[in-house]
């Protein structure tokens, strides 16, 4: 944990906690929440953009597993295209090729010393090759701090699907809860899992939902929870979430139960603006939401410590049966990769991005099966290069 994250950690701890967490500020670029001291983008002309470079910005890259490496293989041509001024430290991460894998040690100060990179998804199995418990993703988010995932769930123009005008992000605390990895057989037969609540991280990401809120013009939170069960666990998270709504009077703030939450994402998804949760529901509600807007191919998220951000697919789901198949749909990472440069204040890169991806999808030539086309990954992805512009 950085020295900056354990100072966050003592003063929460102290008496005036709730005062001192209020007085955590981020950054009010829309790109990203917190921008890096050690990472400065370089200085470029709109008119050539490569013309004033000094120097490149070093980022690492986690290829992952499954469709992982091929889907980097696409964003990699891509900034090599547009002259994008990064740099890839590439750091092979896997639990199901131990023998080929960097230690979590490795990615840890790779991402430390490059405060920014780009990672694919790691399969966790279900049992460890080595027994452990933990497995490598959540040792990586523990040891970098990474608190905080988002997804921005937003309906692309030109994919009918049975919903439309969708918009609203789900923010995941992803420390604690269920994935503590804190599990016993207290006699046989009879196995114990310890879910775990801190106000110190319940405060964190409640005050990291709501300065988004107010960065991006939010205009709602919502709080979604099984207090009404696990009293104590949840009843805790709630009570910290209204506690800072308290210091923010010009959101609305509202709670949820998970159940009436899945219901009500699949019968009227427009009624969601900002949606914090525990680390479990997150990842429910997020890979749910993935579904309403296209599915796992098409959206992006990210994950952020107080000075480390992490460019990843929305729905970590590493689609291994379809690597090197030519089919996977490279579009989540893609736009994942627009959004490390607008972190990286790199935007007039980014904006092409964007535009190119969202051109092809609207005009339906080029699609992949996953969103109702006929090409492969390979037909789809030169026509994204195509109307780089």
């Amino acid at each position: 944990m950085s020295t900056k994250a354990l100072t966050f950690a003592r003063n929460l701890l102290r008496p005036n906690s709730i005062t001192f967490c209020l007085n955590q500020t981020f950054s009010k670029n829309s790109a990203s929440l917190f921008v890096p001291p050690s990472v400065t983008a370089v200085k470029y002309s709109e008119a050539n953009p490569l013309a004033e470079q000094s120097n490149k910005i070093k980022v690492t890259l986690v290829p992952g597993d499954g469709v992982g490496p091929e889907l980097m293989s696409c964003v990699r041509e891509i900034y090599k295209q547009l002259g994008v001024p990064v740099e890839f430290e590439e750091i092979l991460a896997s639990e199901l090729l131990p023998g080929r894998s960097h230690s979590v040690e490795d990615l840890k100060e790779s991402f430390k010393r490059n405060k920014v990179g780009l990672m694919g998804v790691l399969t966790t199995p279900a049992i460890g090759e080595s027994g452990q418990l933990e497995s490598m993703n959540q040792k990586i988010r523990l040891q970098l701090d990474l608190f905080a995932h988002v997804i921005r769930i937003k309906s692309l123009p030109g994919l009918k699907l049975r919903y439309s005008n969708i918009d609203f992000v789900v923010i995941r605390e992803q420390k604690e809860g269920e994935y503590s990895a804190l599990e016993h057989e207290s006699v046989p037969g009879v196995v114990e899992s310890l879910k775990i609540t801190t106000r110190e991280n319940a405060l964190r990401i409640a005050k990291f939902a709501f300065d988004y809120a107010v960065s991006n013009n939010r205009k709602k939170v919502t709080a979604v929870h099984k207090a009404n069960i696990m009293k104590l666990g949840d009843g805790l998270f709630i009570e910290s979430c209204k506690e800072i709504a308290q210091m923010y009077p010009n959101i609305k703030f509202e709670t949820m139960i998970i159940d009436n939450c899945c219901m009500q994402l699949v019968s009227k998804p427009q009624q969601f603006d900002v949606m914090v949760l525990p680390n479990l529901y997150g990842n429910i509600v997020g890979n749910l939401a993935v579904g309403l807007v296209g599915g796992p191919g098409i959206v992006p998220g990210e994950s952020y410590s107080n000075d480390i951000a992490v460019f990843e697919s929305g729905a970590r789901h590493a689609f291994a049966t379809a690597a090197g198949r030519n089919i996977a749909n490279p579009t989540a990472m893609i736009l994942t990769s627009a959004n490390l440069l607008k972190h990286l204040n790199l935007n007039i890169y980014a904006q092409k991005i964007e535009n190119s991806v969202f051109k092809v999808i609207k005009s339906g030539k080029y699609r992949t099966k996953d969103i109702g086309g006929y090409c492969n990954q390979n037909d789809f992805f030169k026509a994204i290069l195509n109307n780089l512009e």
